[in-house]
């Protein structure tokens, strides 16, 4: 099995844990839009009824192609029932980082609502330390940028400011916002990081979600892992 096969596998896995009446937050990336065209697929074959939150356009745009009524985190009393997405890494424990897609802060705000909240990953994405594969993406206003790359790059980390691929200058979030790259190696204190990004001035939020995830389903050769929450 490929990995675009083992994406799909589990994308399709995590929809078979949303039931009607359900409100799901709708994660964003490749995997997740497995998941949100499985979702529609139930709508259409079996009359689901639910409604989504989508953690970004690009989710929002996915959820409307595959007939996914939508709402906001405003329409909803109380906490989702669950939210399904994506990570660039997950952890024995469960911790993540996310934001590849630039999306993050916004991901993060809906995992912190949902009863449950499902990572789907292809088995590339776990790693035994956070911060050994990928950059954490740190969203930023444009005025704080210089200063908090020059920060990161005092603390002994590589920071970059994420560029658009067809487009000149830096990539811009759903916030208008813009995304440093911060290249930590192995992060052996996830919580030292944690806090001290949440106290620099300047970031809105930051791609480290630490224990959020209640369950992840992982796509491997021989099918799909549920590793959960203990």
């Amino acid at each position: 099995m490929d990995r675009d096969q083992a994406k799909m596998q589990v994308g399709q896995a995590a929809a078979r844990y949303v039931e009607d009446g359900m409100v799901i937050g709708l994660g964003t990336g490749s995997t997740a839009t497995h998941a949100i065209v499985a979702i529609g697929k139930r709508i259409q074959e079996q009359g689901l009824r639910i409604r989504g939150v989508p953690t970004s356009k690009s989710a929002e745009f996915e959820a409307r192609r595959n007939g996914i009524p939508l709402c906001t985190l405003h329409d909803v009393d109380g906490l989702l029932d669950l939210s399904i997405d994506g990570a660039d890494e997950v952890s024995p424990e469960l911790d993540l980082i996310k934001g590849r897609g630039a999306a993050h802060t916004l991901e993060k705000l809906i995992a912190s609502q949902s009863d449950r909240f499902i990572i789907v990953v292809d088995e590339s994405k776990m790693v035994d330390q956070l911060g050994k594969t990928v950059p954490v993406p740190v969203e930023v206003i444009p005025e704080a940028a210089h200063v908090r790359m020059r920060d990161f790059q005092s603390m002994g980390y590589k920071a970059e400011l994420r560029l658009g691929l067809r487009k000149d200058g830096p990539v811009v979030t759903d916030h208008g916002l813009w995304i440093i790259d911060v290249e930590c190696g192995a992060i052996s204190n996830l919580n030292w990081l944690n806090n001290t990004l949440h106290q620099l001035p300047g970031i809105l939020d930051h791609g480290l979600f630490l224990g959020y995830a209640t369950e992840v389903l992982i796509g491997t050769e021989s099918g799909v892992e549920i590793r959960n929450l203990t």
